[in-house]
């Protein structure tokens, strides 16, 4: 009992601190797990080319079935107002606190046009997720998929990986399909 004073069931240590190694260790991990996190951001490019699998050579063989540039901007009153870029018409506003995903989906294409500006060197306030910047192109391709890309960054998203309920919030901004006879 050298080491240990016993009071009741549990033993005190005395004289014995918790030597400084291993917490000095554990401290440098955390501080390397925080800058990794920080500061070392993966290409995004590989990440996408790896996610897209096996099957991506079925992707370079579908073909556009409808295709339209579109323009979101925002309104006073928190709607969004959606127009066709190329003919500069109105498609739809969507109310205020709708179409959650589809506001969350711009949200991120905005947080890309702030993060390409900052490695361009521009200085000055964010682009906001809708308003003058270059449209987006939303595709429906004849494999089923439906994507958006982003035409000032040329990032693109595919909207089906997202479930066919988020997908279809965008596909009613596609352009109507006409009859073939």
């Amino acid at each position: 009992m050298r080491d240990t004073e016993t009071s009741g069931t549990k033993p005190k240590m005395v004289g014995r601190p918790f030597p400084r190694g291993p917490l000095y260790g554990a401290g440098a991990l955390v501080a390397l797990s925080l800058f990794a996190a920080v500061f070392l951001q993966p290409d995004r490019g590989a990440m996408q080319n790896a996610a897209a699998g096996p099957d991506a050579g079925a992707v370079e063989n579908a073909t556009v079935v409808s295709t339209r540039n579109l323009r979101f901007e925002d309104q006073a009153d928190g709607a969004v107002a959606v127009f066709d870029a190329d003919e500069a018409t109105l498609v739809t506003v969507l109310p205020p606190g709708s179409n959650g995903f589809l506001r969350a989906a711009l949200r991120g294409f905005a947080r890309d046009h702030k993060l390409e500006a900052g490695a361009a060197g521009v200085t000055g306030p964010a682009p906001a997720a809708t308003g003058p910047s270059p449209p987006f192109r939303l595709t429906l391709w004849s494999d089923g998929r439906l994507s958006l890309e982003d035409l000032m960054t040329r990032r693109a998203t595919e909207l089906t990986a997202f479930g066919h309920t988020n997908a279809e919030a965008f596909a009613r901004l596609l352009p109507p399909r006409t009859a073939t006879p």
